[in-house]
């Protein structure tokens, strides 16, 4: 079951990586759950990682603190929704 709101967090996740990493709306589409990013998108790198935070941070309203950034939140697509939504979703 998918909570309510988290397609809404998922479809602006999606936007922010295209936005951000310059991505294709086709290829940020065709993300799964298990789509690895940091590491694997040569995009994404330590530099972008500010900007999709920052990004993120202005389309959904929310805050997220220096200390809950790390490597699991970003390994996959899934992981970074899932922490978005659950910033959102409150």
């Amino acid at each position: 079951m998918v909570p309510e709101g988290r397609t809404e967090v998922e479809t602006t996740v999606r936007g922010v990586l295209a936005d951000v990493l310059g991505l294709s709306r086709e290829r940020v589409e065709a993300f799964e759950d298990a789509t690895p990013l940091f590491g694997a998108l040569p995009e994404l790198d330590s530099m972008a990682v500010a900007g999709v935070l920052t990004e993120l941070e202005d389309r959904l309203g929310i805050l997220i603190e220096d200390d809950e950034i790390d490597g699991e939140m970003l390994e996959t697509f899934g992981a970074l929704v899932t922490f978005a939504a659950g910033k959102a979703l409150v």
